[in-house]
């Protein structure tokens, strides 16, 4: 028997018995398209979260305190303006073109008879920059707020849902922040969040935060910061950016050895290899999960089979009579089954794309 008779002969086989082969295709096909669809999902969370990454800003590099290996929190120095100035110079940190650090508190804001609870960040002018964020209406701080402790501020997306009714025009109006009147400058545009609702901010002048809404100062006299962002002249210059802006802070911080630092220098190529690690396992987690039920799908072919040699033994023993070998009637079933798990796998690819 040619290879031409055993597909007809197959496919009659298959014809005969439609909702059987159905449902055993269906097997085949919820395999593939779970394998193309979650391992798509999975490709798909890595890429948005790369793209959040990127939409934080250009070349930017976060000064964070860190607790040193083997110490406490009591020996952390914390960050301070004093440090954001020294990152400015450009005779010591010649690859970096701006710095803003930003002072963070909670508060409690109120408009009328609305109020909220949001995050209040005091910061300055290059923020905008360096964090690529801009005002859709209004305008941001700007080096005058900084200079005289202004009380104005730039409103998060969500904040504004929350404060003011529909039709209410924000520019202008006066809020007021820990029980302290502000006047509304601007309204940021709205950002995708991957961690939390960054949208749910508040900008004020950094000394205005410092000093007008909580205390700052340090023993030393200087203003503590909660985070400076710094943006690196190029990419290519992000090496050498941290390791300019870790001499500076080991020299500002007094630390002696290496190890001992008080301080982290994070990039976001460092963020997004540490996301990306996780997000990867979690595609081949999914992936894994998929690839099971396509092994299901092929165990139900293999069992249908089974029953299908089972029922078809007067077939078989008339096949054999009449001349068939043992290799025309396997490559039958054979020939069934890969028919089966074709069709079943070309309709599941379908549906996965």
């Amino acid at each position: 028997m040619n290879v031409l008779e055993s597909f007809r002969i197959a496919w009659r086989g298959l014809a005969a018995n439609r909702l059987r082969s159905a449902l055993t295709m269906l097997g085949i096909i919820i395999g593939v398209a779970a394998v193309i669809i979650l391992v798509s999902i999975g490709k798909g969370v890595e890429l948005y979260i790369s793209e959040q990454f990127k939409s934080l800003g250009t070349n930017m590099l976060f000064v964070m305190s860190s607790i040193p290996p083997g110490g406490s929190v009591a020996d952390v120095k914390p960050l301070t303006m004093g440090d954001a100035e020294a990152l400015r110079d450009p005779l010591r940190v010649g690859s970096v073109v701006a710095v803003a650090p930003e002072y963070r508190l909670g508060a409690l804001v109120e408009y009328r008879r609305n109020d909220t609870s949001t995050t209040v960040r005091g910061t300055v002018p290059d923020y905008e920059s360096v964090r690529n964020w801009h005002p859709v209406d209004g305008r941001f701080i700007e080096e005058n707020d900084v200079v005289s402790a202004a009380r104005v501020a730039v409103l998060g997306q969500t904040v504004v849902e929350r404060l003011f009714e529909v039709g209410t025009y924000p520019i202008g109006q006066s809020i007021r922040i820990n029980d302290m009147p502000f006047r509304v400058i601007g309204i940021m545009e709205e950002r995708s969040s991957t961690f939390g609702d960054e949208n749910d901010v508040i900008f004020v002048p950094i000394t205005t935060a410092q000093t007008r809404l909580g205390d700052a100062r340090t023993r030393s006299g200087e203003y503590r910061v909660s985070v400076i962002y710094v943006q690196a002249a190029s990419e290519e210059l992000m090496d050498m950016a941290v390791e300019e802006i870790t001499d500076v802070m080991r020299e500002r911080h007094e630390i002696e050895f290496w190890g001992e630092e008080d301080f982290v220098v994070i990039s976001q190529s460092d963020l997004l290899s540490a996301f990306g690690q996780i997000t990867g396992i979690l595609t081949v987690f999914l992936g894994v999960i998929a690839g099971i039920s396509l092994l299901v799908g092929g165990i139900g072919i293999m069992n249908i089979m089974l029953v299908s040699v089972t029922e078809r033994t007067r077939e078989i023993g008339l096949r054999k009579a009449v001349g068939a070998r043992r290799r025309d009637i396997l490559m039958q079933f054979l020939i069934e089954s890969v028919a089966l798990a074709l069709t079943g796998g070309v309709i599941g690819i379908t549906l996965g794309v």
